[in-house]
């Protein structure tokens, strides 16, 4: 009703204006019929002029009706340039807020519940720089004022900062304009005022707050800089502390634009996912794999067996692949490719210098103009009590501890519901463990959407996991030789009987002993960043796990060259880092891969999507390859193809994923998907599925029943559209 309200309101003030044929008042040759007039009723009423100005003024901006620029001639010809500056000056600002706030009132809410995921980004630009860029727009005079009050309305933009940002914005403009109306008489049109040489000015003005910006980063810059002393020469052109995924990549870049880099790794190139990660978890995974498929051999037409194994010799072949993956990230190769790499814990002594201290005991120190915190993250250990006392596991300390046993665990307690902990919990279920999975949530994999976590819990069950969720580790004891976990569970205290316990609640960035808190860098869970991965020193970098917020090896890759190229050509150019399509994978079987938003998020956002569901029971291939359990799930813009996110859950979805992936980075749809050959019969085809189904939602049914008619027609049927005698209903066919 309020809002109902306001618009008759403006509908009212708007339809006077025209009524009473002000806006053939505003034009320059009415201004100039009756500037005597106008001024001897000034020489009796001056302050009755000056307020019916100010008002009406702001009733034409907050209006956005037209005749704002001949006013403010009027304003230098009636009261003179100071007085006439003054007046606009801030009738203007006022009248630009009051559209402002009517552009937020009416229309911002509708805009962002239907629009929100396409503003997201402008939104937070706003949020972080919009008084630089309303002010940039406030000095060019191009740009339609009164557009600018309806979009700014838009965004989350303070109306304060709005008001005080407009008037000073408007300094430049109004005084131009009030100045060229003291010399009304001799100005033929509005373009006289915007010559060119005023607008070159204008133009200049615009380029200032971008100047002003990099002055004040540079004082920012100094100001940061102010307890310390630059070197006056350096050592090398960047440093790189950690030889993980994102220090790799940062080093090969360096190397590969031929600046002098040195990497520094304390204990295995390639980091956790080569050597407690990625690597040894996938081949544990390709093994249990096989295990399971032995016992269920009767699937497959052949005579099922119990598959009888080494549990030592599982272990060593983890081991071996990780030998044979090793020379890829070895300091051999990556000293060929003109990387310095030093073996020894680096930490910073000031912004430019990084201090070694070798593995063979001596000390180094380095000084670069540019450093990249690349440092990783280690298994999150909770305090809870007896756990010492139990003794625990990690995905860290398993692969050496486990590659001495010949028999796998007996009773495995997996603490976390992750995906990590599902991995674990199903590879070791089928290798012929007892395995417990405690989740402290009503459900595993809380990220995924509920039916994703349903499948994945059933499936786990299934292949012999005691999935426990709900359940909250309160302790851990020692009593007569047995190992119990204490937890509560629906307010009641339960144990939980185990022979070795795997923590895997997830991975905390290392922070410490790199002299961080020495400078004063900030570290919450991460070591803060800005869109560019600076920290508070511009020239100190973080990327890759230390950094988040997401803590893959894909994604610290991919930021990895964002710090790379920002501390080496920053100076140049900058770039931010995006984050606006990120893949991911659970390699349960049948694995989990998504990209962009699922359900869960669409709803937490507010994002209104469209789902689309192909069940991988109905893919030719699956079938035949008994892999059919599964589905694919689409999320599209509401009436588009526009692809908002994709879950896939079957055999292979980390692989069938980058299809999606690709499409939403390069912004194609599930048309461009559609109509692209896939080879039959693959796991691929069900991408092509899945945007059949979307389009055979969105099939054009009235066109097609009159395209049924002329098809009719055609066969000189006659009556209404004939159907084929072994035609069913369409009720029959959804039967």
């Amino acid at each position: 009703m309020s809002r109902l309200l306001v618009i008759l309101l403006l509908a009212a003030l708007v339809a006077t204006f025209f009524l009473f044929d002000l806006d053939s008042q505003l034009t320059l040759d009415a201004l100039k019929q009756h500037q005597a007039d106008i001024a001897g009723f000034k020489a009796d009423n001056p302050w009755l002029l000056a307020g019916v100005f100010f008002v009406f003024y702001v009733l034409v901006t907050a209006l956005s009706l037209p005749g704002a620029a001949i006013m403010t001639l009027a304003a230098g010809a009636l009261f003179g340039l100071w007085q006439g500056f003054v007046l606009v000056s801030f009738a203007s600002s006022l009248g630009a807020t009051l559209a402002f706030l009517v552009s937020r009132f009416l229309l911002r809410e509708s805009v962002q519940r239907r629009f929100g995921d396409k503003l997201k980004a402008i939104n937070a630009g706003v949020a972080r720089d919009g008084a630089f860029y309303l002010f940039s727009l406030r000095l060019v005079p191009v740009f339609p004022f009164f557009l600018i009050n309806i979009l700014m309305g838009l965004t989350p933009i303070k109306t304060v900062t709005y008001y005080w940002v407009s008037q000073l914005g408007m300094v430049a403009g109004t005084l131009v304009f009030v100045n060229a109306g003291t010399q009304l008489a001799a100005i033929d049109s509005l373009s006289g005022i915007l010559s060119p040489g005023l607008l070159l000015s204008f133009v200049l003005l615009g380029i200032f707050p971008f100047i002003a910006r990099a002055l004040v980063r540079l004082i920012q810059r100094r100001r940061v800089y102010r307890n310390w002393t630059r070197p006056r020469h350096y050592d090398r052109n960047l440093i790189v502390i950690g030889a993980g995924a994102a220090g790799l990549v940062s080093s090969y870049i360096a190397a590969a634009v031929k600046a002098k880099v040195t990497l520094v790794e304390a204990h295995k190139m390639g980091g956790d996912c080569l050597n407690t990660g990625c690597v040894p978890s996938k081949a544990l995974i390709r093994s249990a794999k096989l295990a399971h498929q032995i016992k269920h051999a009767d699937h497959y037409g052949l005579e099922a067996g119990t598959p009888n194994f080494s549990f030592k010799a599982v272990m060593a072949r983890i081991h071996d692949v990780i030998r044979k993956i090793e020379p890829h990230d070895s300091i051999e190769r990556y000293t060929n490719l003109g990387v310095e790499v030093l073996t020894g814990y680096g930490k910073l002594i000031d912004p430019w210098t990084v201090e070694i201290a070798l593995n063979d005991g001596s000390t180094q120190r380095l000084t670069a103009r540019s450093i990249i915190i690349a440092a990783g993250a280690r298994p999150l250990v909770p305090e809870l009590p007896g756990l010492d006392q139990v003794g625990y596991l990690t995905s860290d300390t398993l692969w050496d501890e486990f590659a001495q046993r010949d028999q796998p665990p007996r009773r495995l307690l997996v603490l976390g519901g992750g995906p990590i902990g599902c991995e674990l919990a199903q590879s070791f279920a089928r290798l012929g463990s007892e395995v417990i999975q405690a989740e402290l949530g009503d459900r595993l994999m809380a990220r995924e959407d509920s039916d994703v976590s349903q499948l994945v819990e059933s499936v786990l069950t299934k292949d012999g996991v005691r999935v426990l969720t709900g359940h909250k580790a309160l302790r851990f004891e020692r009593r007569d030789g047995r190992k119990l976990m204490i937890a509560e569970h629906r307010g009641n205290e339960v144990e939980v009987e185990f022979d070795d316990l795997l923590l895997a609640l997830g991975r905390s960035a290392r922070l410490q002993g790199y002299g961080l808190e020495q400078l004063g860098i900030q570290t919450q869970r991460t070591v803060q960043t800005n869109d560019y991965l600076e920290t508070l020193y511009p020239n100190i970098y973080a990327a890759g796990d230390v950094a988040g917020p997401y803590q893959f090896t894909h994604t610290a890759a991919h930021m990895a060259w964002y710090a790379t190229v920002n501390a080496l050509f920053g100076h140049l150019k900058r770039f931010r880092v995006d984050y606006s399509v990120i893949p991911w994978a659970t390699f349960v079987a049948p694995e989990v891969a998504r990209v962009g938003l699922n359900e869960q998020e669409a709803e937490e956002q507010g994002i209104a999507v469209e789902v689309t569901r192909y069940g991988l029971d109905d893919l030719d291939r699956a079938i035949a390859d008994g892999t059919d359990a599964g589905f694919i799930k689409v999320l599209t813009v509401p009436g588009k193809d526009k692809i908002l996110g994709v879950t896939i859950v079957g055999e292979h979805a980390g692989d069938l994923l980058a299809e999606y992936v690709l499409a939403m980075k390069q912004g194609l749809g599930l048309n461009k998907i559609l109509g692209t050959i896939h080879i039959y019969p693959t796991l691929a085809e069900a991408n092509k599925y899945a945007a059949g189904e979307w389009k055979r939602a969105h099939a054009p049914e009235r066109l097609l029943s009159w395209v049924g008619r002329y098809h009719d027609w055609r066969r000189g049927s006659r009556g209404a559209h004939a159907e084929h005698p072994n035609a069913k209903t369409r009720e029959e066919v959804s039967r």
